[in-house]
């Protein structure tokens, strides 16, 4: 499969499955030019020795079928061309590609847990797809633990009328390098929530992605990432309304601290000319907490259609208020945990979002022990 271009956007406009279809990164292109090339260990010019192992394993849902699949089955890459030479390397290489199936009108009655353990310095390659047939209702939870250099794609595919919930947990080793795109193709009256907690991990880059078939789709993007001394965290997300009244909705917020903690998000959105009806809206916070890191944030609306129901961005980036902290400290509250407080309260309102009562206090307990180094 070759080459396919994307017309009118200036956004995102190729997309291969091929890897010699792009070009080498070098860090000048627009996206790439955040990224640390040489901490990618060859992942980015097909250097890398695949002899790495990142064991994929799934506790699914009594409801819900689990596949190992050879490349030539015609789910994989039927909802998504990769965008960068990475995400084509990463299908290009992949031996076995793991597939989730809910069937019609099914309603998981637990989540399905898929776990991606790293063992080992050399790289790998995977994918994985999860498809909800029309009607269906489920909860997927993607876990990343250990150390690895990996890249892989994730194809999420929600069918007309079909709810999908799904939280992805990065918490790997502190030496861990992980590239992934995780892109939603909603259906007719879709809906798709997600989840992004990113942790662990020397360099992680995570691209997700949303695409509509039909009008009526409704996408909600969360991301939470917590950036220490060296790592870099990087989230790139686009939102392609190609259909008309279809809505989405992205707030990723980070906190950083350390030197050389780097994050980057960049948030794109397009609103292409048929797309008649569309509300969106994108939003980026992020909490410096030490001197010597850095957050570089970049909305981009691409609005192509004067028919819009909303659209509108908005980032920041700065330090901790000094009025919340001396107001906290005026009634006796230690500064430490005036600090701790404040920060709770700016991921407060995000981890609510996660609605399995025990992954929430997961999450809020690795945000505890990132406030406590």
């Amino acid at each position: 499969m070759g080459l396919e271009t994307k017309p009118l956007s200036s956004l995102h406009a190729k997309s291969s499955y091929d890897p010699a279809d792009f070009g080498v990164p070098t860090g000048r292109e627009e996206e790439w030019r955040f990224t640390p090339l040489s901490r990618l260990k060859g992942l980015h010019d097909g250097t890398a020795a695949v002899t790495g192992n990142v064991l994929v394993t799934v506790d699914a849902a009594p409801e819900a079928t689990v596949e190992t699949a050879g490349r030539g089955d015609a789910r994989i890459g039927a909802a998504y061309v990769p965008e960068d030479r990475v995400s084509a390397q990463a299908y290009a290489s992949f031996e076995k590609a793991t597939v989730i199936t809910f069937p019609r009108e099914a309603v998981a009655s637990k989540p399905t847990v898929i776990t991606f353990a790293g063992s080992g310095e050399g790289a790998a390659y995977g994918h994985t797809v999860v498809v909800l047939e029309p009607m269906a209702e489920a909860v997927v939870v993607l876990e990343h633990t250990g150390s690895a250099v990996y890249a892989d794609n994730v194809e999420f595919v929600v069918g007309d009328g079909a709810t999908l919930k799904v939280v992805s947990l990065q918490d790997w080793a502190d030496d861990a390098v992980h590239v992934s795109h995780h892109h939603a193709q909603l259906g007719k009256d879709a809906t798709f929530r997600s989840f992004v907690v990113t942790l662990g991990g020397d360099l992680v880059r995570l691209s997700p992605s949303v695409s509509y078939t039909a009008p009526g789709g409704d996408a909600d993007l969360t991301g939470l990432y917590f950036v220490d001394a060296g790592q870099h965290l990087e989230h790139r997300l686009l939102v392609d309304h190609s259909q008309p009244n279809c809505k989405s909705n992205v707030v990723y917020k980070g906190a950083l601290q350390g030197e050389d903690a780097h994050a980057v998000w960049i948030g794109d959105v397009i609103i292409r000319v048929e797309a008649e009806g569309t509300d969106t809206y994108e939003l980026n916070r992020n909490l410096l907490l030490t001197d010597g890191a850095r957050a570089d944030s970049v909305p981009n609306l691409e609005i192509l259609t004067g028919e819009v129901a909303g659209a509108g961005h908005a980032s920041a980036s700065g330090r901790l208020d000094d009025e919340h902290i001396f107001y906290l400290q005026a009634r006796g509250i230690p500064f430490d945990e005036a600090r701790r407080l404040v920060i709770r309260g700016f991921f407060g309102q995000l981890l609510e979002k996660i609605e399995l009562p025990e992954l929430r206090e997961r999450v809020s307990a690795k945000v505890e022990a990132e406030l406590e180094r």
